[in-house]
C-alpha cells in the first residue's frame, strides 16, 4: 500500500526558526522539528520545502498537483498579502491546511486577515509547532 504523501511548505523567515523571536516561535529549527515529525508519522511520506520568495512558493504549490495528497502551508507574512498564493491554492485540487505557529489574532491587526484561508480546507493557528502535527492528523 502506498503511503499518503504530504508536503509541508513554509514561507518567509521560517528558515530562522530557533533563532528568530524564540518567545513566539520556540527554540528548535524547523529541520530538527521536521525530523521528529517524520519519525512520529512514519505511516506518511513527508517532504519539506521553504522559501522566502513568493514566486517560488507559488511554483511549488502548483507542482504538487498529482504528486501529493495534501499540503500543510505556513505562508507566514504572505498569508496577509499574497493574492498569487491564494490563486495558486485555488488552481489545484490538492487539499491545503493553513498553519500558523503563533495566534494571528493575538498579533498586530494587519495579521488578522488571511487572504489564503478561503482556498484552504482549514486553519490551525496559535498552537506552536504542534499545529503541524494536528495538520498531519487531518490527512491520516
Amino acid at each position: 500500500m502506498q503511503k499518503t504523501k504530504i508536503i509541508i511548505i513554509n514561507g518567509p523567515n521560517l528558515n530562522l526558526l530557533g533563532k528568530r523571536e524564540p518567545e513566539i516561535y520556540g527554540g528548535d529549527s524547523f529541520e530538527e522539528f521536521f525530523k521528529k515529525l517524520q519519525i512520529k508519522n512514519s505511516e506518511l511520506e513527508l517532504e519539506y520545502y521553504q522559501s522566502n520568495i513568493e514566486g517560488k512558493l507559488v511554483s511549488k504549490i502548483q507542482q504538487t498537483e498529482g504528486e501529493f495528497d495534501g499540503i500543510l502551508l505556513n505562508a507566514a507574512a504572505y498569508t496577509h498579502t499574497s493574492v498569487a498564493i491564494h490563486d495558486a491554492i485555488g488552481a489545484i485540487t490538492v487539499p491545503v491546511v493553513e498553519i500558523h505557529i503563533s495566534n494571528i489574532y493575538k498579533r498586530e491587526e494587519f495579521r488578522h486577515k488571511s487572504i489564503i484561508s478561503s482556498k484552504c480546507v482549514g486553519m490551525i493557528s496559535g498552537l506552536g509547532l504542534k499545529g503541524y502535527q494536528l495538520g498531519l492528523n487531518y490527512f491520516k
